[in-house]
């Protein structure tokens, strides 16, 4: 472990990323914001002088190793997070409020602690979307993509920030394939955006609330969510780009490049991605109706949209389901334990995971009445090998067990078992809101310094995949750490 070579990426990362501070001050000009452009030029003054320095200090490196890959990753994102805390202190929040917002929209959680949304400017709420666009694809493929001194990290890096089961690559350069993906992300922000103003949402909102689709964040400027527009063709717009949003970005793109769909229909995840989001919002369209006097359409549309919010980790409401019937809450909190496919801006266990292991559940069933029988695993006609199932069922058990300990501490601390239970799946999960106080139409302001700490690191640990931030916490990997 160099301890140098990590300090000498994170100081690009930082000067980057204090570069991108700059942007909302655009913003603050057009509504003239003054205050706004003070916070926003003091932060990306911070970041980038940090990022100067260490880049001074620290000689060039050739190679980036793995565990070092990994470590840089969970820094990075902690790093932005607190970067992107700086300016929300400007605007009255304390350090622990500015730091939740923060990593909530760097993570794409959409939990937020803001209640009175008068009080703050629009640059602050351009400010979280962007984040959580940032933040959405992930920091590090934006700077592979941006950034020709990422050429030698690049490989390590990439597959550091999204260790999933599968590793997509649609050229053999980390860069192109960055590239490639990033194109496409924006190319559909764009048209969202465009459409959303078209059908009448104000411009400011429909950028907003654009960079929040895409990236399966939830933030928006509106204090009622997409609930607060009224117009149900919103709603639809929106339910498509969470669809695309959760779904695996580089298999759109060779969608589209190639002009052939069948590249969707022969991908399992995809395929089972599709069946749960059909499957989940006509049941759940079919208890609003009677429960919620829905006539078919508004419930269909109703049930759709929160459905594709809660299993992209979007967060987004276009109603407060906090209120909806005990068996429609019940279904919208199984998806809080599946999330978007591999590859896509989507929080939580990921599909993929999820559809490997009913196949090895349905497997081992089967060897319970053929002992002998030799059942091969598969995926797409591939065969899963032992030790890819080997680390979902170690990334399964230590997500279970961090969500379980966080509940146990919340519960403690909050004397709310609803509150503990939703708040931290939500927040490991990066689906943003939960049940009761911390509900769709209500705000994580009023829990405790001490919770908000653990959903911090909830958030942050989610977001990585759990693996990276537990390497920088683990003693062993420092051992023999050298600063040249």
């Amino acid at each position: 472990m160099r301890i140098y070579v990590i300090l000498n990426i994170l100081g690009t990362i930082s000067m980057s990323f204090g570069i991108l501070l700059l942007i909302p001050i655009l913003v603050a000009l057009i509504y003239h914001e003054w205050i706004a452009i003070e916070a926003f030029a003091i932060s990306a003054f911070v970041g980038i002088s940090i990022g100067y320095i260490l880049n001074k200090v620290t000689p060039s490196y050739k190679e980036v190793h793995r565990n070092e890959g990994l470590i840089i990753v969970a820094l990075a994102w902690a790093i932005a997070a607190l970067l992107g805390a700086i300016p929300y202190i400007f605007f009255n929040l304390n350090f622990i409020n500015a730091l939740f917002e923060s990593m909530s929209g760097i993570t794409t959680t959409g939990a937020t602690i803001l209640k009175d949304f008068s009080l703050y400017p629009k640059a602050m709420f351009f400010w979280r979307s962007f984040t959580q666009w940032l933040g959405g694809l992930g920091i590090i493929v934006l700077f592979i993509a941006i950034l020709p001194q990422f050429a030698v990290a690049g490989r390590q890096l990439f597959f550091a920030e999204a260790p999933g089961p599968t590793e997509d690559q649609l050229t053999p350069r980390i860069r192109k394939t960055a590239m490639y993906l990033w194109t496409l992300y924006i190319a559909l922000t764009v048209i969202e955006i465009i459409l959303l103003t078209i059908f009448g949402m104000p411009f400011f909102d429909s950028i907003c609330n654009s960079l929040s689709t895409l990236a399966a964040g939830g933030f928006s400027p509106h204090p009622e969510s997409i609930m607060g527009y009224k117009k149900p063709i919103f709603d639809w717009i929106i339910i498509t780009f969470m669809f695309l949003a959760g779904a695996n970005f580089a298999l759109q793109f060779r969608v589209i490049k190639e002009y052939n769909l069948k590249f969707l229909f022969k991908n399992s995840e995809f395929v089972f991605y599709s069946i749960i989001f059909i499957g989940i919002t006509l049941l759940l369209t079919f208890i609003l109706m009677p429960n919620e006097n829905y006539e078919f359409f508004n419930s269909l549309r109703m049930a759709a949209f929160q459905c594709i919010s809660i299993l992209t980790t979007t967060g987004f409401a276009n109603a407060d389901f906090n209120l909806w019937t005990q068996s429609a809450i019940i279904l919208l909190l199984l998806l809080f334990f599946v999330g978007g496919c591999a590859g896509s801006s989507g929080g939580g266990i990921k599909v993929v995971r999820v559809l490997i292991l009913f196949k090895h559940i349905f497997n081992e069933i089967v060897r319970f009445k053929h002992p002998k029988a030799v059942i091969p695993l598969k995926l797409d006609n591939q065969i899963v090998n032992n030790e890819i199932l080997r680390q979902i069922i170690v990334f399964v058990i230590l997500y279970l067990l961090i969500l379980a300990a966080s509940i146990v501490v919340i519960s403690i601390i909050e004397s709310d078992i609803v509150v503990a239970f939703t708040a931290s799946a939500a927040s490991i999960g990066n689906v943003g809101p939960g049940l009761g106080m911390v509900g769709p139409m209500g705000s994580y302001a009023d829990l405790s310094t001490i919770t908000k700490g653990v959903l911090i690191f909830d958030m942050w640990a989610g977001r990585l995949e759990i693996v990276a931030v537990l390497m920088l916490l683990s003693p062993f990997i420092w051992k023999g750490a050298t600063r040249i």
